[in-house]
């Protein structure tokens, strides 16, 4: 029985580096067909990025920066060469940011976290993961069956339905984010329908150590990806559950936010991402989030990087149940309203599930306001939360629209 997804996992790590060092220069090359990519690396020769030093020397793309860019030259800001028709899907996540999908199986690269996940051959695996405009549902979708699982494409919400379909099909495993597995562990035990899952591989949401002692209890071995909609898997857990490994086919660096240079080995810094995929190369994408590195080699045999996970934004823009919120999209609610003063997100987190609170200083409030702020809210982030209006004057003038105050860890 294969204890590895395939043998790249386990190569020697300087065989890995050499490797994805030597494919810069033609990934690169590519990037620059794309009109946006040649202007924000004029000057740049590929043939000369040929170490992680050189690579640092490139500039820093934001990942916060794209909506706009994308807006301005729909629909990939000129960044992505080629016509958007040569891929297989074509996507949208809030901000909005447009993604390309490569005609390709596993384009993501879910395979590797699937299969560390136990989702071996034969497996069925519910996956809550939406497939509505968004990657996540085909992220997940292609890796299950890249490791040789069939998959119920289930999406996110209809808790009886999903109830339904378990009963049916009796999944072994669970892909979605661990908010809702939760959900539906708690609607099985209410209905006297005890879910089939004992393995699950989770994504787009906070796990904390009390709610994966709560999954655990409940009989049901997680696994925790960090993914995004730009790259897919950037890196899993495994069953050595010491951090996570990075997947193969990306370059990820670990930089001082705000700055581009890479910090010290084990420093918290902001994860900086360049793909090696040709069709869809991004170079240097800072993706806002906080981690850092771990010293040696997994104890699973996994040769590559590990990180410790989610260690907090370097922006201001927030995660709530798998969906990015960005201050832009706050500031969006406040010009639609003449009524509003001043406003802030509060984002914290009740009973294991994320929640969000829109504080909002007001000139005037007409009747009803507090409905039509919050019909907004959802209208701009997809999803739902309560508003407070507050005294004017009352909040914080810290340069912040968006507050996380999720606990951490």
């Amino acid at each position: 029985m294969a204890t590895h997804f395939d043998a790249l996992e386990t190569r020697p790590p300087e065989a890995r580096e050499a490797e994805l060092l030597g494919r810069l220069e033609g990934v690169i090359a590519a990037a620059m067909q794309a009109p946006a990519y040649a202007a924000h690396l004029a000057g740049v020769d590929p043939h000369d990025i040929k170490s992680r030093t050189a690579l640092a020397q490139l500039p820093i793309l934001r990942k916060s920066d794209l909506p706009a860019l994308h807006k301005a030259n729909p629909p990939f800001g000129g960044f992505v060469p080629g016509h958007p028709g040569r891929f297989g899907r074509l996507f949208t996540s809030p901000g909005p940011i447009f993604e390309p999908e490569a005609a390709r199986p596993d384009p993501w690269g879910a395979g590797r976290a699937c299969f560390a996940a136990g989702l071996t051959c034969g497996e069925v695996v519910l996956n809550t993961f939406s497939y509505h405009l968004t990657p996540g549902g085909f992220i997940f979708d292609s890796g299950a069956r890249a490791a040789g699982c069939a998959v119920i494409p289930s999406g996110p919400g209809n808790t009886e339905q999903q109830l339904d379909v378990i009963d049916a099909f009796r999944p072994g495993a669970y892909a979605g984010t661990p908010d809702f597995l939760k959900i539906l562990i708690e609607a099985g035990r209410a209905a006297g329908r005890p879910v089939s899952m004992t393995r699950a591989v989770v994504s787009g949401a906070a796990f904390p150590p009390s709610l994966q002692a709560w999954v655990k209890e409940a009989g049901i071995d997680a696994y925790q990806s960090y993914a995004t909609a730009d790259f897919g898997i950037i890196a899993y857990e495994t069953a050595a559950r010491s951090g996570m490994v990075v997947n193969e086919n990306i370059i990820v660096e670990i930089v001082t936010p705000g700055t581009g240079d890479p910090v010290r080995e084990g420093e918290v810094g902001e994860i900086v991402i360049t793909s090696l995929d040709p069709e869809h190369p991004l170079i240097r994408l800072a993706v806002g989030d906080l981690t850092s590195t771990m010293p040696g080699v997994s104890a699973c045999g996994r040769t590559n990087m590990r990180i410790r996970g989610w260690m907090g934004r370097a922006d201001q823009t927030a995660k709530i149940k798998g969906m990015f919120v960005r201050p832009e999209q706050v500031a969006e609610i406040a010009r639609r309203h003449s009524e509003v003063a001043k406003l802030r997100l509060v984002i914290g987190r009740a009973n294991e599930l994320d929640t969000m609170l829109l504080k909002a200083e007001l000139y005037a409030e007409p009747p009803g306001f507090v409905d039509v702020l919050a019909a907004s809210l959802q209208a701009m982030t997809k999803l739902k939360g309560l508003v407070e209006i507050v005294p004017q004057g009352s909040l914080p003038r810290d340069g912040k629209v968006i507050a996380d105050e999720r606990p951490v860890g």
